[in-house]
């Protein structure tokens, strides 16, 4: 099997998605290859489904989503581990008791140990400077140190890419500022759909979704200044 490209860039051509006799999304055609995007909408316009498409949590009910040259209709696998999904809820994804278990829970399934597994976790660990929480019990945790540690066991699997679906929402501002941070310098693409406008000024790429269709799709003061003005209308 030929290696994966480094940071393949995301392809979604003619996708719409239906639930119930409802389009959620509709005629979604993008391109995602900038380093930094961020993904801005109302309550219920669509946007989590946007970016659960990105890793195959949601599928197409039309149309293709390409990771590379991957679909996720038939690579579903292969693309979560290029494409890391953090969500709002970090308990949605802490499932191991102890946290050091917990990051090395998806790797261990790669058929990683020994060694090689507990430098791989001690280097993520280290990597968010939440060393000293290696030992402690999940459930013992504050908010912010979970979703630290669910980042964590996404970043051990080494993906090109990271979503993050409201990630500062169960945060003070604290802990919201060192998340934003952490985002900021990591090496990977994130995608980040968020209500804290403040974070994404300095992305690359903003897109509004708004009644299930890329409204705008543009720079984020831009794209910020549309948001408002659908967001009082």
């Amino acid at each position: 099997m030929p290696p994966e490209p480094a940071n393949p860039g995301i392809r979604l051509t003619g996708v719409t998605v239906t639930r119930e006799g409802t389009d959620v999304l509709r005629d979604v055609d993008l391109t995602l290859d900038e380093h930094r995007i961020a993904v801005i909408g109302l309550n219920g316009s669509g946007k989590s489904t946007l970016v659960r498409l990105l890793n195959a949590l949601v599928l197409p009910t039309r149309g293709t989503v390409r990771v590379g040259e991957l679909t996720t209709a038939q690579d579903a696998k292969r693309i979560r581990r290029q494409v890391g999904f953090v969500f709002q809820n970090p308990e949605n994804q802490i499932v191991m008791p102890l946290v050091a278990e917990d990051i090395a829970f998806g790797v261990k399934n790669l058929g990683l140990r020994g060694t090689e597994l507990t430098d791989r976790v001690d280097a993520v660990l280290d990597r968010l400077g939440i060393t000293h929480l290696r030992d402690r019990e999940s459930y013992t945790l504050s908010g912010g140190e979970k979703q630290m540690v669910a980042l964590a066991s996404v970043l051990v699997m080494e993906p090109s890419t990271v979503v993050f679906d409201e990630p500062t929402t169960m945060l003070d501002r604290r802990n919201r500022r060192r998340l934003q941070r952490t985002i900021d310098h990591l090496d990977q693409r994130a995608i980040v759909v968020t209500h804290d406008l403040e974070m994404i000024s300095a992305y690359e790429r903003t897109l509004v979704v708004h009644e299930g269709r890329i409204a705008f799709d543009g720079e984020p003061a831009a794209a910020l200044d549309f948001y408002c003005r659908i967001s009082d209308s």
